[in-house]
């Protein structure tokens, strides 16, 4: 019973694992922003036309890099599903546009560069999945078959299907509340967000772009001790490895005919947490050697300047 025991705790504890790590991006907690959706009417628009630009030009850079080669209908396909999803960099765009009340109207404004995502970051995505509701893979298969131009799709997106742009814009309450001010994203922080996005689609590690910069810098995934406690992980590892076969020999006992089903689920579990440790580990490295990286090149160009 110890053995049963023991091995259910570890297995409860490989599906927690495995399913979520709940660990921010950032070292404190930001606080919630949610969008404001009577702001919607009034960005709709031109959000709409935003949209078709960004698809237009995401699909041409996507076709120089995939050239000589046509770019497939099924990568017109991601970028369109992924076009109002702020998790994914095809999202992007919206984190550099500010919303600006000018008069009685409100303007998406281009900043050039990232800014942190807030109530208006999010009205933006809320009015993107709004226009492009169930209508990505219709937007991608004209964009397939037709090639538009980016005038021509911002016709059919806006006016002929989604009918964004076909109604007069209204004007603004006088009492609207004035919306979050523009904060610039530093630019380390764009940065490692792009590279732990990159890293996102790895096998073995599905919530990697949780974890804060700190833990990434120090190897720290919530799972591991001190080197003082080396010995105990690995003594830890090695129980996990062989508690399939100690928990097969219970189950045996019963004659369960279920044993091969159950040992391989949680063979399997097993093999992706390691893979999982190992995909984390690389990342790990890979950020500090960029951090690295920035820091050599920015001594030497003070060292560069003072010789001067």
């Amino acid at each position: 019973m110890a053995a049963l025991s023991k091995g259910l705790f570890v297995l409860s504890f490989l599906f927690v694992l495995l399913s979520s790590v709940p660990v921010s991006l950032s070292s404190q907690k930001k606080p919630f922003s949610a969008a404001r959706r009577e702001d919607i009417p009034y960005i709709k628009c031109q959000v709409c036309e935003k949209v078709a630009h960004q698809i237009y030009r995401q699909v041409m850079d996507k076709e120089a890099q995939v050239s000589p080669k046509k770019v497939s209908e099924f990568q017109i396909i991601e970028i369109a599903e992924n076009i109002c999803n702020l998790k994914k960099e095809q999202a992007d765009w919206m984190l550099q546009i500010d919303i600006v009340e000018k008069g009685d109207r409100l303007q998406l404004v281009e900043q050039g560069i990232e800014g942190m995502c807030n109530s208006e970051c999010k009205t933006i995505e809320r009015a993107c999945q709004e226009v492009m509701g169930y209508a990505d893979t219709d937007v991608a298969e004209f964009v397939f078959k037709t090639r538009p131009s980016a005038d021509s799709l911002v016709k059919f997106l806006c006016h002929d299907l989604s009918e964004s742009c076909s109604a007069e814009t209204p004007p603004v309450p006088k009492d609207r509340l004035p919306g979050d001010p523009f904060l610039a994203k530093p630019s380390k922080d764009a940065e490692m967000e792009k590279i732990l996005r990159s890293m996102e689609g790895m096998p073995g590690a599905p919530s990697m772009k949780m974890y804060s910069r700190e833990d990434l810098m120090k190897n720290n995934f919530g799972d591991e001790q001190s080197d003082d406690d080396d010995d105990d992980d690995d003594d830890e590892e090695d129980d996990e490895d062989n508690f399939p076969t100690k928990l097969g020999k219970v189950i045996k006992d019963k004659e369960s005919p279920k044993k091969d089903l159950k040992q391989r689920i949680l063979q399997g579990i097993t093999k992706a947490s390691k893979q999982m440790k190992a995909n984390l580990h690389k990342t790990s490295q890979r950020i500090q050697k960029w951090f690295r990286g920035k820091k050599t090149s920015s001594k030497s160009a003070k060292r560069r300047k003072s010789e001067l």
